[in-house]
């Protein structure tokens, strides 16, 4: 798991620092199931222009944006607060969660991955942005799905039953 709050350049140097870049490259490659949550999406991604560029993860191809300022009164940034998710895929991660449930973000930034069929949800801020990838046996999510209730309990709980199936399957060969 990789959770984050923070800031992209300040996460990366201290990833380097106890040289955990290598690690976290090589569990999501070997395939342990592997959750990424707020700022610990937007690391896996190759860079970031939150005070850059600066160089991430690289684990998918993409980066980091910031929301662009709108007139609108009602646009702030952060986003912070409420909203919902629309699926574009079924990981496991989202068995069980609706369609236009609503989780918790708080965020400046958002991710554009290179390769659209990582997108898992999008939700609409000022515009639609992706709020979720999924790969093979990696979940990364914008949003907090510890903060966000019953929805985020089934997502944890979920990825939970992935770590447990890996385990029994690792102690099985």
């Amino acid at each position: 798991m990789l959770p984050g709050v923070g800031a992209f350049g300040a996460c990366m140097e201290n990833l380097r620092a106890y040289n955990l870049v290598d690690v976290v490259r090589r569990v999501v490659e070997r395939g342990t199931p592997f959750l990424g949550i707020c700022l610990g999406l937007q690391l896996l991604f190759e860079e970031s222009e939150e005070f850059g560029p600066v160089q991430g993860l690289g684990v998918l191809r993409g980066r980091c944006v910031r929301f662009r300022e709108r007139d609108d009164p009602d646009f702030r940034i952060p986003h912070m607060g409420w909203n919902r998710i629309r699926k574009r895929q079924a990981p496991a991660a989202l068995a069980g969660v609706d369609d236009g449930s609503f989780v918790y973000f708080v965020h400046s930034y958002y991710v554009e991955p290179a390769d659209p069929g990582l997108i898992a949800t999008v939700t609409d801020y000022g515009g639609e942005f992706v709020s979720a990838v999924a790969c093979d046996n990696l979940f990364a999510c914008q949003f907090h799905p510890e903060k966000s209730q019953r929805v985020g309990l089934g997502i944890l709980a979920n990825f939970g039953a992935q770590v447990a199936a890996a385990t029994r399957a690792a102690g099985a060969a």
